[in-house]
Order: C-alpha cells, then structure tokens, then sequence
C-alpha cells in the first residue's frame, strides 16, 4: 500500500518516500513531510550543486553546505542555481 503524505514543498497530497532519506531529526521530517516527486527534484537539484560547485563529498564542508542547501530547497522556498550556471541547450 502506498503510503500518502501532504508534501510541504509541493503543497500536495502524493507518495511518500518508503523509509526516511537522511539520518537524524531531518531525516524523519523529511520522511514525514516531502514527497518522492520533491525527494527526487531534490537529488536533481543536488548533482547540480555538487558538479557546478565542484564539491568533494568527502569534505565536511561540502557536506555541512549540501545540508544546509537541502534545507532550503525543501522546506524554505527553494534555492537559486549555483553562481555562473548555464543550462545546456537543447
């Protein structure tokens, strides 16, 4: 059975994720409050920082910005793309 959650990101009723994504307290509220569709959007949004920004996840910094990024992309209205980004043509 497909669990349902209200999505705080995309102010719907969808699919919730199966377990939570993310350890700790913000693993649970995004467990409980985000959606699969946000979740992915999210990952998309992420490899977008991570290759733009040039981040090596292996340092903590990257990790500590990548959080405080996803806090902000699902919970706060989102986030700009990184500085100097140009969409790929298509």
């Amino acid at each position: 059975m497909t669990r349902m959650v209200h999505c705080v990101k995309l102010n719907q009723e969808l699919e919730g994720l199966e377990r939570p994504p993310y350890p700790g307290e913000i693993g649970q509220r995004i467990y409980d409050e985000i959606s699969k569709q946000a979740w992915q959007q999210w990952l998309e949004h992420q490899t977008l920082i991570i290759n733009e920004k040039h981040l090596s996840m292996v340092d903590p910094q990257a990790r500590k910005l990548l959080a405080e990024e996803m806090q902000k992309f699902l919970f706060e209205g989102g986030t700009d793309k990184p500085e100097g980004y140009v969409a790929p043509e298509s």
